[in-house]
């Protein structure tokens, strides 16, 4: 009988906050098709490491399983990426699995993206429409700005972008290509140009736009295409525009 083909995982643990991360290697089944999530399953229902010991199972968050909800962001063979789209015959092994290092460890592959709800709160990544329900269907907006708006969009918080971004760190309070590009999508909005000035304020102080290093790093790692620099260069000009304006009415 031949011998039955294994998948080796070096997965960085850490078994809570402020505990002390460590490696632990684990062998599962191979079996075709397989997704960097299903192998974490297969770990979860046997969780023995590759010397045999039972151990706790690895921790690690997912939803949609189809790339729409950013919530298995990881770092895989050293890129971070989402793991439901990792196919197991398309990586090196052993596939090694960490967490993104920009953002606070909660327990094994699980981080905590609260920098990243913060950042969206502080360029006010919504359109207030409280009150103007009953006021009838606002403007249209025409075809050709609909479809780049619908690129932006795709924005699923992920957190990608930030972890290959050299200029976010622990240290950085940089908020990253994402808030910006949002800045983009809200402020051409028919209804979201109301608020306009004060996203764009929200980008100009500290760790705002100027921080940015121009890497590029964030365009080329963004699971969903969106053109993160293209954004980056529009708001750059936006804010210039704006701080020259309020220089002349001050």
């Amino acid at each position: 009988m031949a011998e039955q083909k294994t998948v080796t995982f070096i997965i960085t643990r850490q078994d809570g906050p402020d505990a002390t991360p460590y490696k632990e290697e684990f062998k599962i089944p191979y079996r075709p098709n397989m997704n960097v999530i299903s192998a974490l399953m297969e770990i979860q229902r046997n969780p023995l490491n590759s010397t045999g010991k039972k151990v706790a199972p690895v921790n690690w968050e997912s939803n949609c399983l189809e790339e729409v909800c950013g919530a298995c962001s990881m770092v895989i063979n050293g890129k971070p990426r989402q793991a439901c789209t990792a196919l197991i015959d398309k990586l090196e092994q052993p596939v090694r699995l960490e967490p993104m290092s920009t953002f606070p460890v909660q327990r094994d592959l699980i981080v905590n993206r609260q920098r990243m709800f913060d950042a969206l709160k502080r360029v006010k990544a919504w359109i207030p429409i409280d009150g103007t329900h009953d006021l009838g269907p606002g403007p249209r907006m025409p075809e050709i700005d609909r479809q780049w708006a619908y690129e932006l969009s795709k924005c699923m918080t992920c957190g990608v972008c930030l972890e290959a971004c050299p200029n976010v760190n622990d240290k950085s309070p940089f908020i990253g290509p994402f808030a910006i590009s949002q800045v983009r999508l809200f402020n051409t909005h028919p209804t979201g140009k109301m608020n306009a000035d004060e996203r764009l304020e929200g980008l100009m102080g500290e760790g705002g736009i100027t921080d940015c290093g121009n890497s590029q790093n964030c365009v080329q790692s963004c699971p969903k295409g969106i053109p993160l620099t293209t954004s980056i260069a529009a708001m750059n000009r936006a804010t210039t525009i704006h701080s020259i304006k309020k220089f002349f009415q001050s």
